[in-house]
């Protein structure tokens, strides 16, 4: 079947690839493609919610406008391929459009691109093999959890902590979570505004399923938000964080084994959770199950 390509730049084209995500998850690997709520944060984890002017993405559409792929960045100079698993045929002409439009130029002017592949994905190894892809050491673990029906453990939490939902119509809450990710991350951008809008308008976010534990002072010590898409019942934790000077309290820790018990009252069926190399979040997620 022939397919069309077009500029991904309007709020129609992102819901159009948001639908194609929800359709593809049950279809496709386990992330072979995003889970919603990284696709979401793309458009409304701002404080005002819309697309990036700098933002470059494209999607390819059969004749009668199904999405069948899509091509984008996440940082800078890199690329991540959504496509459905019926059409994997066409990822060489999805790499050549990264490599023309998302490469990064050093300052040595080299173009640079990065492309994430799971382990599993002996195809798209091969396709950027043959365009002269060479592989790095950088890597990630991607952990799913099927709820089933087996026991789920009763949180603990650590003596003087409470566990409680978070409030996104609370100021308070949101520079708390603002705080909390720029402490815990190491960054300096993170705003209450785009909290709050993400809260407020992203359909994943759910306000039973963000959960805070706040230290006796009544400060957000560490946060787990769980985004959820019922159409596939599936939970996101993301994100995992405890702020610097509350950690090895296993605050984390307890907030998942709390969204657990929560999501199993929402009916999920998977809970998944991504991280990169960082060994402490590595044994964290070890230990969830």
């Amino acid at each position: 079947m022939n397919v069309h390509t077009r500029p991904v730049d309007s709020e129609e084209a992102f819901w159009q690839v948001r639908a194609f995500l929800v359709d593809t998850e049950p279809i496709a690997p386990p992330s072979h493609n995003w889970e919603v709520r990284r696709w979401e944060g793309r458009f409304f984890y701002a404080p005002c919610p819309g697309w990036s002017k700098s933002w470059r993405a494209q999607m390819w559409l059969t004749p009668d406008g199904c999405v069948v792929a899509a091509v984008h960045p996440e940082g800078r100079g890199d690329a991540h391929i959504q496509i459905h698993p019926d059409y994997r045929h066409l990822e060489p002409e999805l790499v050549a459009w990264a490599e023309e439009h998302l490469a990064h130029e050093d300052d040595a002017g080299r173009r640079t691109l990065s492309i994430p592949v799971l382990a599993y994905d002996a195809r798209r190894r091969q396709v950027l093999q043959e365009r002269g892809f060479v592989e790095t050491e950088q890597g990630g673990v991607v952990r799913h959890l099927r709820l089933g029906r087996q026991a789920l453990v009763q949180p603990d939490i650590a003596p003087g902590y409470t566990i409680r939902a978070t409030n996104p119509e609370n100021p308070r809450d949101c520079q708390g979570i603002a705080d909390i990710l720029n402490a815990a991350f190491n960054r300096t951008f993170h705003t209450a505004a785009e909290y709050q809008t993400f809260a407020r308008l992203a359909p994943s976010f759910r306000a039973g399923l963000d959960f805070v534990a706040t230290a006796p002072d009544g400060t957000i010590a560490a946060y787990v938000g769980v985004p959820y898409e019922p159409h596939n019942r599936l939970a996101v934790f993301e994100p995992v964080c405890t702020h610097p000077d509350h950690q090895r309290r296993g605050l984390a820790k307890a907030l998942m084994q709390h969204a657990l018990l929560a999501l199993r009252r929402h009916g999920a069926q998977r809970v998944v959770v991504g991280t990169g190399d960082m060994i402490p979040a590595n044994r964290l997620y070890d230990s969830i199950g």
